[in-house]
């Protein structure tokens, strides 16, 4: 079985589009359609036909172009089935458990509400990666514009589970300010702090600070180290419940 093919580009003023491929079959997906315009011409650079779109979640700069696509393509629709009322034509509508596929190249759907109450990522564990949308991005994690802390911790919990080689392809270039906020409350962290110089370095190259890794992130991701002493010693909650360190974090990150 060949290996997949991931394109990656930039879209919008700062979201990523992928087109992944299967060689074999000759399959293509979407993951989210941030930019139609931008994403056909990706594929047609690299002569590849989409036949699938993957959507993470209903916000429009991830789903907006989803009918451009279909209309020009005629993509079926994958989409986590809390949101169909709100992402019009899914075709396959998926749950937490579910398995997608592109050819023989299987893909498992993560239910990781927070962000959204409906938010999916896709995990291809044979391939080692996968597609986390807005829950979880490199320093970061997603705002929680419908879900509660608790809700958003357990969805991180999990994606931090993955083998910790597993490439983590988040859709927003935000690392630099990710990484000047976990600074601020985790000073003293070594791999942190070569973990932003490496990305100050990469945005002065003009180079993308995605994908990172799952170990990478639990080394330096403050959103993923609520049960880290320094930081709860920092944040002043060294008995607190690691939901309440992370929403202290999350709360600190939205006012920074």
């Amino acid at each position: 079985m060949s290996e997949l093919l991931i394109r990656q580009f930039p879209c919008l003023s700062d979201n990523y589009g992928f087109l992944v491929h299967d060689p074999d079959s000759g399959e293509t997906a979407t993951i989210d359609t941030p930019d139609a315009d931008t994403i056909l011409a990706e594929a047609k650079a690299a002569g590849w036909m989409i036949t699938q779109i993957w959507n993470t979640h209903h916000h429009f700069d991830h789903a907006g172009g989803n009918d451009a696509i279909k209309a020009a393509t005629g993509a079926k629709l994958v989409g986590p089935a809390y949101d169909t009322h709100r992402i019009p034509g899914i075709d396959t509508a998926v749950k937490d458990g579910d398995t997608v596929s592109l050819g023989d190249h299987m893909a498992s759907v993560m239910f990781t509400p927070g962000h959204t109450l409906g938010h999916v990522c896709y995990h291809f564990a044979g391939d080692k990666v996968a597609f986390v949308g807005d829950t979880l991005f490199a320093l970061g994690c997603g705002r929680l514009f419908e879900g509660s802390p608790a809700q958003m911790w357990q969805s991180l919990s999990r994606l931090a589970a993955l083998p910790d080689e597993t490439r983590i392809y988040c859709a927003h270039e935000y690392t630099a300010a990710n990484a000047r906020f976990a600074l601020s409350i985790d000073p003293d962290n070594a791999e942190l702090q070569a973990y932003a110089t490496m990305v100050e370095a990469e945005r002065a190259r003009g180079e993308p600070t995605v994908p990172t890794t799952i170990g990478a992130e639990l080394g330096a991701n403050p959103f993923l180290r609520a049960a880290d002493p320094a930081i709860r010693q920092r944040l002043g909650l060294a008995d607190a419940d690691n939901v309440d360190v992370f929403a202290e974090i999350r709360r600190r990150k939205d006012a920074f």
